[in-house]
């Protein structure tokens, strides 16, 4: 049964930042689009928004790892 939580854990955490990540370049993207002298901007924004989501998989390997060990 833990294997499965874990899986469960790592698969949501991994489709979360997957969408996540879409919606943020395909917005910055579009401002980009819009007002192309924003680029540095919108880009500088963008990673750090990368970032942020990409922390949501890092905790869910650590959640299955501690779910793994109980």
């Amino acid at each position: 049964m833990n294997l499965i939580a874990a899986a469960i854990a790592i698969g949501l955490a991994a489709l979360g930042a997957g969408i996540g990540n879409g919606l943020i370049v395909g917005r910055t993207v579009e401002g980009i689009a819009r007002q192309p002298e924003l680029r540095g901007t919108l880009q500088t924004t963008m990673f750090i928004g990368v970032a942020l989501v990409e922390a949501l998989p890092i905790i869910g390997v650590v959640i299955a790892f501690i779910v793994l060990g109980s």
